[in-house]
């Protein structure tokens, strides 16, 4: 019986790879609570591009992607995209803080648990997945590079453009 064991490990490691958020698979669900008591989940969204963004009050460069995420936001929302900013600290309190110095004009989400950073296979901070209409990644972005911003409009306008 001491086979069980390995067997089990086995099945957790392989169901956790397959969860990830690679592109062309299926963005893992998720339901979290926002700041208002609301829940936002991924399900309800299909059908628009949603920009996922996993971000801490201690990451440097989640400062200088929120102004840029916010102008998404603007220019975008209303031909389809959705941004949902997912917050990791363990203390609501931090998150807040943050966003009273950096607020955000997209939805936002906590999880303190790390159970949807964990599905997503997050590795830093910032971390975002692009996710087309459908509910399957179609990019994934570690960390926040300012040369990279064009590129990744470029791949949101082009995911907008598809019916």
């Amino acid at each position: 019986m001491r086979f069980v064991p390995v067997l089990l490990v086995a099945a957790l490691a392989f169901a956790a790879t397959t969860q990830a958020a690679t592109p062309g698979a299926a963005a893992p669900a998720f339901a979290l609570p926002t700041a208002g008591g609301e829940t936002v989940s991924l399900a309800p969204l299909r059908g628009r591009v949603v920009y996922v963004d996993f971000w801490a009050s201690w990451c440097a460069p989640c400062r200088r992607s929120f102004p840029w995420m916010n102008a998404l936001q603007a220019r975008y929302g209303k031909d389809g995209l959705a941004i949902v900013g997912i917050n990791v600290d363990k203390r609501r309190e931090d998150a807040e803080r943050f966003l009273r110095d950096t607020p955000a004009s997209f939805t936002i989400a906590y999880d303190a648990n790390g159970a949807t950073p964990a599905a997503y296979d997050v590795k830093g901070m910032p971390s975002s997945y692009l996710i087309d209409r459908k509910g399957n990644v179609a990019a994934v972005e570690e960390g926040f590079h300012d040369e990279r911003r064009d590129d990744v409009e470029a791949q949101i306008r082009a995911l907008l453009a598809q019916r």
